[in-house]
């Protein structure tokens, strides 16, 4: 097993894994919401034989500092984190690996960055129009801006299972959203992925964030503070990724059945509703699914017309694909 160490910034302290150290070529893996950089672990030893590999915890998650986030930013806490911790470990140049919220940084990195990256390694990451709020591929919002979307799309078991440490509850999600029934790690990670999950950390300005309440369905509308609230398409768009001068290549990697960030997602109030899960949907031509997979696509294809490159990989899996597929997703990243 790999020990935990620490690096402490100007701006936070930050926990994270190393392994490879020496290798010339620099690899970060951030990952994605309600887990942390012992996610990655399974990938470790593969990737280490090629990389100088570091795999973080993001502000709020893990072993970091618990601080708060200014959703109004977007992904900009995390990214300015980041960059400072790459600029302590003494790296000029790397590739970029975020996965689910963590692809949605690398995204915000790459727009912000983009000279200090080889390549920029997508896994299952959410819209770029942000996940929840908007109705089309182009990234439509319905109104009032910010409804379905942010901290209010969060269950409230969720939250619960967090505060009182229902381990139970992360592992019926580990095992069925995050990785396809079936899929099952080694006993002695599955404990440790859930210790990590459960050290999600809950209040203000933290897990999930604010939120207000409207007439409209599905009632929610996002706030301005919180690790959910990021991810609304009011702070958290970022197709302007196709419009950046200098574009490192991109690889997207997605799980072929990937239940949460899909265009049918168990995520979004649209596609809840159209399946009866939500009561009192108004109808597609109202509130339509949010097309997910399509937006990212949508997106990227600017990014190749106006110049920049990028691979679309399909893993058997689902939003844990990488670990569910390793020598494929091993493969195309080391290749």
């Amino acid at each position: 097993m790999y020990e935990k160490k620490f690096m402490q910034g100007t701006r936070l302290k930050t926990a994270y894994y190393r392994a490879g150290e020496g290798n010339e070529k620099k690899l970060l893996l951030v990952h994605g919401n309600v887990s942390s950089s012992a996610f990655y672990l399974p990938l470790f030893p593969e990737l280490s034989k090629v990389f100088d590999v570091v795999a973080p915890d993001m502000r709020c998650f893990g072993d970091s500092d618990a601080l708060p986030i200014d959703a109004k930013r977007g992904y900009g806490d995390w990214c300015d984190d980041l960059d400072e911790f790459v600029g302590l470990l003494g790296w000029e140049k790397f590739t970029f690996v975020g996965w689910s919220l963590g692809g949605e940084v690398a995204m915000q990195y790459t727009i912000e960055h983009a000279e200090k990256l080889d390549r920029t390694v997508l896994i299952c990451p959410g819209s770029p129009f942000g996940f929840g709020g908007t109705r089309d591929v182009q990234g439509t919002m319905y109104e009032p801006n910010g409804l379905g979307a942010g901290a209010g799309c969060v269950s409230a078991a969720t939250v619960q299972a967090l505060v009182t440490g229902d381990r139970e509850a992360m592992r019926n999600s580990l095992n069925n959203v995050i990785f396809k029934p079936g899929f099952k790690l080694e006993p002695e990670m599955e404990e440790l992925f859930i210790d990590e999950m459960l050290k999600t950390k809950v209040g203000e300005g933290m897990y999930p964030g604010n939120f207000t309440m409207t007439e409209a369905w599905p009632t929610v509308v996002a706030g301005d503070n919180g690790i959910c609230n990021t991810m609304s398409p009011v702070w958290g768009n970022l197709s302007r990724l196709a419009d950046i001068s200098l574009k490192p290549d991109i690889l997207w990697v997605r799980g072929q059945d990937d239940l949460f960030v899909s265009d049918t997602s168990y995520g979004d109030f649209g596609f809840l509703g159209q399946i009866g899960m939500v009561p009192g949907w108004p109808g597609l031509e109202a509130y339509p699914p949010q097309p997910m997979i399509s937006q990212t696509r949508y997106v990227l294809d600017k990014y190749a017309e106006n110049g920049g490159k990028y691979e679309e990989l399909v893993l058997p899996g689902a939003h844990g694909c990488a670990v569910e597929s390793p020598e494929e997703f091993c493969k195309a990243l080391i290749g």
